[in-house]
């Protein structure tokens, strides 16, 4: 399995265009033929494109350098070079791409299959027959190609998911969504097993399907870097909304353990905090007593209350009801989107 990557920085050159040819015709009763060198071909351009089946930029961790073909040179006859193949490179949907020097961002991509040119190939020279005149009627002259663009980029890759599951590290998300999705995280009874993002893909009864990443467990500072908090936390941003796993069996610390997690995204980017959110309390099975279980519900808002859901990620319990709440609340947010869209 390819090592999780959410971060590079690449050199990326275009092609450079193919020299105009300086040629004249030679035909057997036309001595003196005139001009008919051909133009040179251009360069391939760099092209990044959005592949959802790739998840992490690990392809460039090692590999940082990459040249697009040059165009070829023109031949006579007036025949054009071979223009340069275009280079591809595939990264994950959800790169950003960067100028590393100027930090402007040049692109976003967020659509499967999106292409974003990086470096645009040299045009290819004008050969010799561009050149005459009636005056100059025999031109020794062509252009050289054009050089091609060249830049270092910083590519960032946020994911995009439908849910974002947030939590103090050990809380069972790496549970949880082996339970509802296909996904096989690394699960352990310890802290911080959880070393990078994970996405699952969850399928309803109905074929409806929504994705949910499983954000690596946060502690008190994150928003600082601390436990490699901001490199966990930009996957947040992209998310539609926010499920806090919080772990019922420390009963006494469960409302401190959920305020500290909604000050450290705050504290990271305050919109997270705009986002709509559910709240799954896990781990019910450690807890026989359902009056139990309400007493700790109880304990928030009301307003908090009404997105409560018990659940069991090792037994299943409660997490039909979960799934089904978030995606009704998936399908309301792209409704809006939609709308926003349309106007």
């Amino acid at each position: 399995m390819a090592r999780f990557v959410d971060q590079a920085k690449i050199f990326v050159k275009a092609g450079k265009g193919g020299n105009g040819c300086i040629s004249f015709r030679r035909e057997k009763y036309v001595p003196k033929g005139g001009p008919d060198g051909g133009d040179g071909g251009d360069g391939g351009d760099v092209i990044l494109v959005a592949d959802p089946q790739i998840h992490t930029l690990y392809d460039f961790y090692y590999k940082v350098h990459f040249k697009a073909e040059n165009g070829k040179p023109g031949m006579g006859k007036k025949m054009k070079g071979r223009d340069g193949e275009d280079l591809i490179l595939r990264v994950p949907v959800g790169t950003i791409v960067r100028d590393a020097e100027t930090g402007e961002i040049l692109g976003d991509l967020v659509k499967p299959n999106q292409k974003l040119v990086v470096a645009k190939g040299g045009k290819g020279g004008r050969g010799n027959a561009h050149f005459a005149t009636p005056t100059r009627q025999a031109p020794r002259i062509a252009e050289p190609g054009q050089p091609g663009e060249e830049r270092w980029l910083i590519l960032e890759l946020k994911l995009i998911a439908d849910v974002g599951m947030v939590g103090f590290p050990n809380a069972g998300k790496s549970t949880l969504l082996s339970r509802i999705s296909a996904a096989k995280p690394k699960i352990a009874d310890y802290p911080f097993t959880t070393l990078q993002p994970n996405l699952g893909v969850v399928k309803l009864i109905e074929g409806e399907t929504f994705v949910v990443a499983d954000i690596p467990g946060l502690i008190e500072g994150a928003h600082k870097g601390i436990g490699l908090g901001h490199e966990f936390l930009k996957h947040i941003e992209r998310t539609r909304i926010l499920l806090y796993v919080l772990d019922v069996s420390k009963e006494k610390e469960i409302i401190k353990d959920y305020e500290i997690l909604k000050d450290e995204l705050k504290l990271f980017n305050p919109k997270l905090l705009e986002k709509e959110y559910l709240i799954a309390l896990n781990k019910i099975d450690l807890i026989p007593d359902p009056e139990k279980i309400k007493e700790l519900i109880t304990l928030f808002s009301k307003e908090d209350q009404k997105k409560i859901y018990p659940i069991s990620a090792v037994t299943g319990q409660g997490i039909p009801e979960l799934l089904y709440a978030l995606w009704n609340k998936i399908k309301e947010i792209k409704e809006k989107e939609e709308d926003f869209i349309n106007e």
